[in-house]
């Protein structure tokens, strides 16, 4: 899929997944867009001399993808059910994207992956309508920064809790 830019479900790190083959988007987009992507992360976990928290976002050029630009987002981590702080979390996440992507004049298509809800547990079921409400919120308030902004999914399942949200009423 080609957009103008991608988001990435980082890790604190900022600097791609650490195991090796590991199936996550946290890889797949660091492998192809090659070395100089997570020299620019590394950049920018330097410049701040911290982690990257929760909730907020870092943009970075896109390299060998079918994108310009990757935003890089660290959601929740979620053992169990999760609670209403990791909803206000992974809608943080989702928003700051947003937020970011808005202040980039030649980003008009975005891409979502599912954050958090791979090794980071957060239930597909419960972070879809969260990803839902709070993309459809944002875009509600500007409806014309955005030409399009896609949910892209990598697993079946991921595909099905998006449907069930919509049917459900989870507007967009």
């Amino acid at each position: 899929m080609t957009a103008d830019a991608v988001v990435n479900a980082a890790n604190s790190r900022l600097l791609g997944c650490f195991r090796p083959r590991h199936p996550c988007i946290d890889n797949a987009l660091h492998n192809a867009a090659g070395p100089r992507l997570r020299d620019d992360c590394h950049t920018i976990v330097t410049a701040q001399g911290t982690r990257e928290p929760t909730g907020t976002a870092k943009i970075t050029r896109g390299y060998h993808l079918p994108a310009r630009y990757v935003l890089h987002t660290v959601g929740p981590v979620v053992q169990g059910e999760p609670h209403a702080y990791d909803a206000q979390a992974l809608a943080s996440s989702y928003r700051a994207c947003l937020d970011l992507a808005a202040q980039v004049e030649d980003i008009r298509t975005l891409a979502f992956c599912a954050i958090s809800t791979g090794v980071f547990g957060y239930p597909k079921e419960e972070a879809a309508p969260v990803a839902l409400r709070a993309v459809g919120d944002w875009i509600a308030a500007r409806p014309d920064r955005f030409d399009r902004v896609v949910f892209a999914v990598f697993e079946d399942a991921d595909e099905q809790a998006y449907r069930h949200a919509l049917d459900e009423g989870t507007r967009p």
